[in-house]
């Protein structure tokens, strides 16, 4: 039989090393229009986060609990998303294959995280979420969507920077190098998101404002909305450490409408407009160059469609090779890159995607494997699912590059 004074003493004991590490954690109080808030900062790879959010979500102290998620991130978290579902077909169509992309390259970055420290990024949200759920608390998801933070961040930088930004993505993806110090720095403040871009965030302050500072004023935004009729409740709030600080600030001195500014914040910047403009000057300049060589001879003006047809469509043709698609997906590279790159609304990587979708499509068992296959630059390869998307991405580089190589070659031949 126990002795009860020592069960006793052992929950004493339990209790006192809860409260020590919610101690050890970042902690913020502030009241607003009625509503008593307690923001706990956590460390999306931390243990100690974890059984501090745990110990402050049961605890009983709170009428609600509020944490750092859009409701796809949400999604993911607490039923772990199904890849399974994902329609290839679909995403191409409605352009939104690069956005895909993307989100794998991002889940692929906290896998690599998930195997140096054991644990998943994330875990403390998740375990609010549950938290909430268990003892049927109000869940409150105030972050800003995930698709709209990528497309301001992106449409923030310069667009000659666009592309180093894509190509540190992609690095941070396959590289097999474990995460260094200046990142695990990043990640103990707790934002993934930035974490991704340590280097790209650091030189531009536009990014910075994308990633972190608009989304410290979406949050507290969100948390007014949520809560302007919640007068006399407290309300735990779980973030990553590194949004602390701007969210306390901008939750006590935030006086634009809550509505108003998550409006603002969720609407994506059109793209600059004479950036739309220069795939048409293009198409432009290649039927004015086959005109005037047409109306020099016949044969020059053949020879001018020649040049088009297989540089054009052989870069595109190569960009498919090098995705390893179907042979007859790399044809139809070669005979649609000619004449998509002359109509800008239709992308070749559209039909070569397509294609490949249509002739190599996924089963279940490669879409349920994705999590792990796009951890490496192998898998990305090797898994049909991201093979399309890769045929998607190289036959559209190898079409631009072809474009502008056919151009020059054309108006070489004029002079």
């Amino acid at each position: 039989m126990s002795d009860p004074n020592t069960s006793e003493t052992s929950k004493i004991g339990a209790v006192q090393a809860r409260d020590e590490t919610v101690a050890e954690q970042p902690v913020r109080e502030i009241s607003r229009d009625g509503v008593h808030y307690v923001l706990l900062g956590t460390a999306h790879v931390s243990r100690a986060s974890v059984e501090a959010v745990t110990s402050m979500a049961t605890s009983g102290d709170f009428d609600a609990i509020a944490v750092e998620l859009c409701p796809a991130r949400h999604q993911a978290l607490t039923r772990q998303q199904q890849w399974k579902d994902m329609d290839l077909y679909r995403i191409i169509r409605e352009k939104k294959a690069g956005l895909v992309m993307a989100n794998l390259a991002l889940g692929a970055y906290q896998r690599r995280i998930a195997e140096q420290f054991g644990i998943e990024p994330g875990a403390e949200l998740k375990a609010a979420a549950d938290a909430a759920a268990a003892h049927e608390l109000p869940l409150q998801l105030i972050d800003r969507d995930l698709a709209t933070t990528l497309k301001r961040s992106y449409r923030a930088v310069p667009w000659y920077k666009r592309m180093m930004l894509s190509a540190g993505l992609v690095m941070s993806t396959v590289s097999s190098e474990e995460i260094d110090e200046e990142q695990i720095e990043k990640l103990k403040q707790g934002d993934i998101l930035e974490s991704t871009f340590t280097e790209f965030a650091e030189q531009s302050p536009e990014l910075y404002e994308a990633l972190i500072g608009e989304r410290d004023r979406f949050m507290a935004a969100r948390l007014r909305q949520e809560n302007s009729a919640n007068a006399g409740q407290r309300i735990l709030v779980v973030v990553g450490a590194g949004h602390l600080e701007g969210l306390t600030k901008h939750l006590d001195s935030g006086q634009q409408d809550p509505q108003a500014e998550v409006d603002e914040l969720s609407r994506v910047p059109p793209p600059t407009h004479w950036l739309k403009l220069i795939p048409w000057l293009i198409a432009a300049a290649v039927f004015t160059g086959f005109w005037l060589g047409f109306s020099r001879s016949p044969e020059l003006g053949w020879q001018l469609v020649t040049l088009w047809v297989v540089i054009n469509g052989g870069l595109a043709a190569l960009g498919a090779l090098v995705a390893r698609a179907h042979p007859l997906t790399i044809l139809s590279a070669m005979i649609a890159a000619p004449l998509t790159s002359l109509n800008p609304a239709v992308a070749a990587g559209m039909v070569t995607g397509l294609v490949e979708s249509v002739l190599r499509k996924p089963r279940v068992s490669d879409l349920e494997r994705l999590r792990d296959d796009v951890t490496t630059l192998k898998g990305w390869f090797k898994n049909p699912a991201t093979r399309i998307l890769l045929v998607f991405f190289f036959s559209n580089l190898g079409s631009a590059i072809g474009t502008w190589v056919a151009g020059f070659r054309i108006f070489e031949a004029l002079s």
